[in-house]
């Protein structure tokens, strides 16, 4: 069974806001560049004949802009769960998204983010890390929500 358009819609705005988080870190693109870019260029547009689903934009917006406003805190949730920070490039935007979701959108629950992000660190890994982003947001997610409900 084919996932719900919106769904898809979430799903294809954070490939592409890892991707954009990616592009960020490596160029010190401008957030407002970066996002002017992949909206007039990247979410739904045709690439190499493959035509991508365009990707709920406010969503993607909030997510790349999120993760620029709270890169702090979020990078201060991700590290303290690690025996070591070395991160290569891409594990870091795919966690860091992640992990601003599980801070900023209580409005998607738990289950939903992590299972996102694992299926976007497919896109880039293979299964043992793709592993390691479950257990990483899963971790994230019960100090995140619990302080937030507690």
């Amino acid at each position: 069974m084919s996932k719900p358009a919106r769904s898809r819609s979430r799903s294809a705005a954070r490939l592409a806001a890892v991707q954009a988080l990616y592009q960020q870190e490596m160029e010190g693109t401008p957030v407002a560049q970066l996002l002017k870019e992949f909206h007039d260029h990247r979410l739904g547009a045709m690439i190499e004949d493959a035509q991508y689903v365009d990707a709920e934009r406010e969503f993607f917006d909030d997510l790349v802009t999120g993760v620029g406003s709270r890169c702090a805190e979020i990078d201060a949730a991700i590290s303290e769960r690690l025996a070591d920070e070395r991160l290569d490039r891409p594990m870091r935007a795919i966690l860091r998204a992640g992990a601003y979701e599980l801070l900023a959108r209580r409005d998607v629950p738990v289950g939903s983010v992590i299972s996102e992000y694992v299926d976007v660190a497919h896109a880039f890994y293979d299964k043992r890390e793709s592993g390691f982003v479950n257990g990483l947001l899963d971790a994230v997610a019960k100090e995140a929500r619990r302080e937030k409900a507690g």
